[in-house]
């Protein structure tokens, strides 16, 4: 499965779904399922983990529209991911991350994938019917 690096507290914020749009100094063809995984570095929150799984739909120049769900300010040559909304959480598990898009052996992931926390599960489905 292809994987990201984001660093904390972006990499919760992306799993929490209050960050929709990722920004780079590159941009990328890949469109697909992307499993979202957190540095090391900073030291904050869960890091050197896997978090969750993302829909990246679109890969675009940034602008000053996108701040809000990029969680930062606009700048010039950032391209804004676009994720959707729907993100799948799963169990944190440990990954070594890696600059750019890198793939995670989808063996080390499936045992974590498959024992996704059943609470953690009926509470998203619980607020996906409130809303």
């Amino acid at each position: 499965m292809k994987a990201l690096s984001v660093k904390q507290p972006y990499a919760s914020m992306i799993a929490s779904g209050q960050k929709t749009i990722e920004t780079r100094t590159w941009k990328t063809n890949y469109r697909g399922d992307l499993l979202i995984c957190s540095s090391k570095k900073p030291y904050c929150g869960p890091v050197g983990v896997a978090l969750c799984i993302v829909n990246l739909y679109g890969c675009r120049p940034m602008n000053r529209q996108d701040e809000f769900w990029a969680q930062c300010e606009f700048y010039e040559g950032a391209w804004a991911w676009l994720f959707s909304k729907e993100i799948q959480l799963i169990e944190p598990f440990p990954v070594k991350g890696q600059l750019g898009l890198f793939n995670v052996e989808l063996s080390t992931a499936t045992q974590s994938l498959g024992n996704m926390n059943q609470k953690s599960k009926e509470k998203r489905e619980k607020r996906l019917l409130t809303k």
